[in-house]
């Protein structure tokens, strides 16, 4: 991994979880600049819209929130919007090492939780957590300090899930990023192997799945008829 981006380098943070999600199609997005709407992209959008307010922070029982905060890393290359951040109070006992951090016109400490929300429910893969725990990696880098959890909200399950950011999830990111950028410096587009959840992608049309399918035996029958040859 590049030790410090610029300005010009950085990717949308949202991007781990198309990259995730599927490769091919986190390129057509992020490379060759695809995108298609389908009733689920529209359903986030309204969400995230909802959340997304950059002109509301409110204070209630002392916990800050704000929404819609830009974030950065120059050491990932990433950068993105948080849906919300809320900054909780530091307890009476003192805190680990490194967390919490100041806010303007504020006494005290504040640990700062990322929150991200989602139309659906959870996820078997880590695309939703990674993305969490890119935020909260650009968060640190920002404000100096040590953000142990966020929270990821689904919409269709109307409940909180906390997520840990280990060193594993934090590798995780930390890989993606780099390959992203790889991608990105290559201008290059991979193809995919057909799976269940393409069914759900906005990009299927443009992706052409059945397409790549026949391409690729196409070139393995011209490839073992050079090898029989």
């Amino acid at each position: 991994m590049t030790s410090e981006y610029t300005q010009d380098d950085l990717l949308p943070l949202s991007g781990i979880q198309h990259f995730l999600f599927c490769r091919r199609q986190w390129a057509l997005i992020h490379i060759e600049q695809q995108w298609k709407e389908n009733a689920l992209t529209a359903e986030g959008r309204i969400m995230h819209k909802r959340a997304d307010d950059p002109f509301f922070t409110e204070t209630r029982n002392g916990v800050v929130t704000a929404r819609s905060v830009p974030v950065a890393s120059y050491r990932l290359g990433l950068s993105g919007v948080c849906d919300v951040v809320e900054f909780v109070p530091s307890p009476p006992a003192p805190l680990p090492q490194g967390e919490g951090c100041k806010l303007p016109n504020r006494e005290g400490l504040y640990l700062p939780t990322p929150v991200e929300y989602k139309r659906g429910k959870e996820k078997r893969d880590h695309s939703d957590e990674a993305q969490l725990c890119a935020q909260a990696m650009c968060l640190e880098e920002m404000l100096s300090t040590n953000i142990p959890h966020g929270y990821l909200y689904y919409g269709k399950t109307r409940h909180r899930v906390e997520i840990e950011f280990t060193a594993e999830l934090r590798r995780l990111v930390e890989d993606m990023a780099a390959e992203m950028h790889n991608y990105f410096s290559r201008g290059y587009t991979p193809r995919v192997k057909p799976f269940k959840g393409r069914r759900s992608c906005s990009l299927a049309d443009v992706c052409l799945p059945v397409l790549q399918e026949k391409v690729m035996a196409a070139s393995k029958y011209i490839k073992q008829q050079v090898e029989n040859e």
